[in-house]
């Protein structure tokens, strides 16, 4: 039979192959890799565990490793090569910080710091291209009554709803949209009004600043379809496009010659989710969207536009210290009992019934706790406590790393049947995620 090679996504770990030796994950760190339906694998792991039945290699690739693989770089699992240069041999960006307080104390409400808005002007008049990275689309983050302070929340979801430039609010949870109202729902007497900015929003401040340049956007609403992201991806690259808006997907795997300035318009949106692994997303977002800059030669410029100019992360990033980010987030996780000291199990409970709901994980937790003691964490409310008319309730299970995962399985999945066989909690849906990501 002839060699073969198969490129694909996660699902291509299970494509039958007669002799494989070799499976390459790239981007390692990617989140993507966790499935969020059932079978709820992590290829990363699929991949090692595959590798070990048919005595294959396995190669991982990342520009910011997570800090999971660090440690097992650390340990001996992995084995860890280091590139410690840039391909061509290009200088790394460098990398500015824009303070947003004293852009406020000096009166600029704008969403560009006059750090980042000179550094744009001088990239345009030298016809070189811009990339602006934003974690946020749509056009403000929400609207809300200046006079009573209601917020405008999608009826079916425990969120609120995100303005777009169309006129419409959206819920990006179940997809619920509505009309902006005309006056507060709530008082009937003034105007709502938008609150904070998403990529729709920065296109259009983009487009009133600077009226000379060709500005486009790459979010999922521009994106509707395969065609339209090649042409905002194709346009960019023959530069037909002199400034890039986007969120995370424009933060990896291209290699535009012509951009020499990246801006993040606010890191503080990356660094403040209520995650442990928050720090490190966050440094892996910023540095790999650093990376867009200067591939070709002089590395170019990268403005980080945040209120927290002395945040730990923050200052990583800009001495691009992937060492001092894992040893800060390894202590951290050790002091806290966090992957990789421990290995997580959340469990997830949805029913309409909110009564009902709470009963139920009321009597779990118990039953949990009979059998793992104080491994057992909850109940817990999650950030976002009701989607498409559900409401959600928590459990976090932590087992000790080195522990016997089989043993943690039965007696958990043992629980787990009891439970659905109870007739008080039989219309109680569960998922069950081991590693949560």
């Amino acid at each position: 039979y002839k060699r073969q090679i198969m490129i694909g996504p996660r699902s291509a770990l299970f494509a039958p192959f007669p002799d494989l030796g070799l499976i390459v994950i790239d981007e390692e760190h990617e989140t993507s890799y966790k499935s969020e339906v059932t079978p709820r694998y992590h290829a990363r792991e699929t991949a090692v565990r595959r590798a070990g039945l048919e005595h294959a290699h396995v190669v991982m690739g990342s520009a910011t490793p997570s800090v999971d693989a660090s440690y097992a770089c650390e340990t001996g699992a992995y084995a860890l090569f280091r590139m410690d240069a840039r391909y061509g041999n290009a200088a790394l960006p460098s990398v500015w910080i824009a303070d947003m307080r004293e852009e406020l104390q000096m009166g600029n409400r704008s969403i560009l710091s006059g750090k980042l808005r000179e550094e744009i002007e001088k990239r345009l008049e030298k016809k070189e291209q811009v990339v602006l990275f934003l974690n946020r689309r749509g056009y403000a983050g929400f609207v809300s009554c200046r006079a009573c302070g209601y917020v405008m929340k999608c009826p079916h979801c425990d969120v609120s709803l995100t303005a777009h430039n169309n006129g419409k609010l959206v819920c990006h949870y179940c997809g619920y949209t509505a009309p902006v109202p005309v006056k507060c729902p709530s008082c009937k007497v003034t105007d709502v009004v938008p609150r904070g900015f998403g990529t729709e929003k920065v296109e259009e401040e983009i487009a009133r600043l600077f009226p000379e340049a060709r500005v486009a956007r790459l979010d999922r609403d521009s994106v509707t379809s395969e065609r339209a992201f090649n042409a905002i991806i194709s346009d960019f690259e023959a530069r037909k496009t002199d400034i890039l808006v986007g969120t995370q997907m424009i933060t990896k795997g291209f290699d535009f010659g012509g951009v020499s300035l990246v801006g993040i318009l606010n890191a503080d949106n990356l660094l403040n989710n209520p995650d442990f692994r928050a720090a490190e997303r966050a440094f892996q977002l910023m540095l790999q969207v650093a990376g867009r800059a200067g591939r070709r030669s002089d590395g170019g410029e990268v403005v980080i536009q945040t209120s927290e100019p002395g945040h730990p992360v923050i200052r990583q990033v800009v001495a691009g210290d992937f060492a001092g980010m894992a040893r800060m987030q390894l202590s951290e996780r050790e002091a806290f009992f966090y992957p990789p000291y421990a290995r997580l199990t959340s469990l997830t409970l949805r029913h309409r019934d909110v009564a009902l709901l709470r009963r139920g994980v009321t009597e779990l937790a118990a039953r949990l706790r009979v059998r793992f003691g104080r491994r057992v964490l909850g109940p817990m409310t999650p950030p976002v406590d009701r989607i498409r008319g559900e409401y959600l309730a928590g459990l976090l299970l932590k087992i000790e790393s080195g522990a016997s995962s089989a043993k943690a399985r039965a007696l958990l999945a043992a629980e787990l049947k009891a439970f659905a066989e109870n007739p008080e909690f039989k219309t109680i849906t569960f998922i069950c995620n081991v590693d949560p990501q």
